[in-house]
């Protein structure tokens, strides 16, 4: 935060006792540091910050003045503090000093009026930079701070649509908690980051979102579908996508893409775009392996259960076909995961 003037610390570093510029600094009722000697300069100054350095370079001392801000300003503490630097000849000095960081170069004889002004002008420079600085860190940390909550909603708003999910099918939550449990192994074993493949497993358990628009005589119903009807089921993809799609929310992005994607196939025989290969985006099919390889180990009323090992035969056999080969691998990368999860969240009963 900004200070007054008669809060500044200025350091003073001389060869002999600067009598001439402390009285001159007098007026500006600043503490003042004494730093006598160019050689002790560097130690006695250390990591303390001041708000201003005053270097005094009488006669051929000007070269160590100069080499002492060009270490100043390598030091944290002292890269932004204003540093002046008073010599005899300004002009054989100035370019040098400037080059090695000095804000100013002043004269040793000069007027006390003049001295004042420009240290006074400094410090205000000084004390207004580190205002900036404070408002800005509030404002970053502030900043940070809503984008956590932001963070938050995002997941409580997937957290809801989840629950709506399993308002329709009390199944669907073991469903989409294996869902998502794979969607994880497929992706750590792609070398996605964590945060990434954490981010596509919670879009994952809203990629049936859009069945809550199919009828219960459809979605419940207890045996095969006939073709007006599965024409009908496949409307839940699209339908997903839509509830989705307009948000901002990075999360909801994905998730859209993945209700819309998750049916599509690797060799363009999929719904409800057809899209072939890497067109579908990578979220949908990392969840299309996901989604049918946890359909195959549950119960249906219309089949029953998978063995798991049986079910990922299955996937490999249909890799390059059905589903992306480089996904499938990745899951049976993962095999060893797969299997806790299934044995955590057994799929015994029918699902959705």
């Amino acid at each position: 935060m900004a200070r007054d003037a008669g809060t500044a610390l200025i350091a003073l570093v001389a060869d002999v006792p600067p009598l001439a510029l402390i009285q001159a600094l007098a007026p500006l009722a600043c503490a003042t540091r004494l730093v006598l000697g160019f050689a002790d300069a560097s130690a006695a100054l250390g990591a303390q910050p001041c708000d201003l350095i005053l270097i005094e370079a009488a006669g051929t001392a000007h070269a160590q003045g100069i080499d002492l801000i060009a270490w100043l300003r390598a030091m944290p503490e002292h890269a932004r503090s204003p540093i002046v630097l008073l010599a005899d000849d300004v002009a054989a000095v100035r370019y040098a000093a400037v080059a090695a960081g000095a804000n100013d170069v002043m004269a040793r004889t000069v007027e006390p009026l003049d001295l004042i002004t420009r240290v006074a002008n400094l410090l205000e420079l000084a004390f207004l930079r580190r205002k900036a600085d404070h408002q800005a860190r509030a404002m970053s940390r502030t900043l940070e701070q809503a984008v956590a909550e932001a963070a938050l909603r995002e997941r409580e708003i997937i957290r809801r649509l989840m629950l709506a999910a399993e308002f329709r099918d009390d199944q669907a939550g073991d469903h989409l908690t294996r869902v998502a449990g794979c969607t994880i192994a497929i992706a750590e074993g792609l070398g996605l980051s964590e945060q990434e493949a954490n981010d596509i497993a919670l879009a994952s358990t809203m990629h049936d979102i859009g069945k809550i628009s199919i009828p219960d005589a459809i979605l419940m119903k207890p045996g095969l579908l006939t073709e007006a009807e599965r024409e009908e089921m496949k409307q839940h993809a699209l339908r997903g996508y839509r509830m989705l799609n307009d948000s901002p929310s990075h999360l909801l992005q994905i998730a859209s893409d993945i209700a819309l994607t998750h049916h599509e196939r690797w060799d363009g025989q999929g719904y409800p775009q057809g899209l072939r290969g890497t067109e579908i985006p990578l979220a949908g099919r990392i969840v299309a392996v996901a989604d049918v390889f946890d359909a195959l180990i549950s119960e249906r009323v219309y089949k029953k259960a998978w063995p798991p090992e049986q079910a990922r035969r299955h996937l490999e056999a249909h890799a390059g076909s059905h589903f992306d080969p480089d996904c499938v691998a990745a899951f049976v990368s993962r095999w060893s995961d797969i299997t806790v999860l299934i044995a955590e969240r057994p799929s015994d009963t029918s699902a959705a």
